[in-house]
């Protein structure tokens, strides 16, 4: 779903820029943009986290022993989890705020509420994959 919106933002942009040079840009490129970057981020949280292709600071950490590197990955991954359940939650509640409003995008005028609706599921994607990985650290520190 990511790599589909990176990719469809790119079609979009290229397009509204062809299409400017001869006088017919795309009304609500930027609304759509936003969209749609909002689910290419929301939507590679969880497979970044599996492939660990997020910053970490190692130069310290890889020199403690395994069982405190355990242990502070259990609380590092606990942590995560609980700051992505609450934001989960919230893009629920606040999906649910915009859809009873009927709020829709200035230009368009399309429903903002399936976009954060879509950040949420990002989010408990996330969720799934921290919840996992704190499993396996409590795991290591028992052994």
């Amino acid at each position: 779903m990511a790599a589909f919106a990176i990719v469809a933002m790119m079609c979009l942009t290229c397009a509204d820029i062809v299409l400017r040079l001869f006088g017919y840009p795309i009304a609500g490129t930027y609304e759509l943009i936003g969209f749609l970057g909002s689910f290419a981020i929301s939507f590679s949280l969880a497979y970044t986290s599996v492939e660990k292709g997020h910053i970490a600071v190692d130069i310290i950490f890889r020199r403690l022993p395994f069982r405190v590197q355990y242990v502070l990955e259990a609380i590092v991954e606990a942590t995560g989890l609980l700051i992505f359940i609450i934001a989960a939650w919230q893009c629920v509640l606040y999906g649910l705020d915009l859809k009873s409003h009927q709020e829709v995008s200035m230009t368009l005028a399309i429903p903002i509420y399936p976009v954060v609706f879509g950040i949420s599921l990002g989010c408990a994607f996330l969720c799934l994959v921290l919840a996992f990985n704190l499993i396996k650290a409590v795991r290591r520190i028992m052994k």
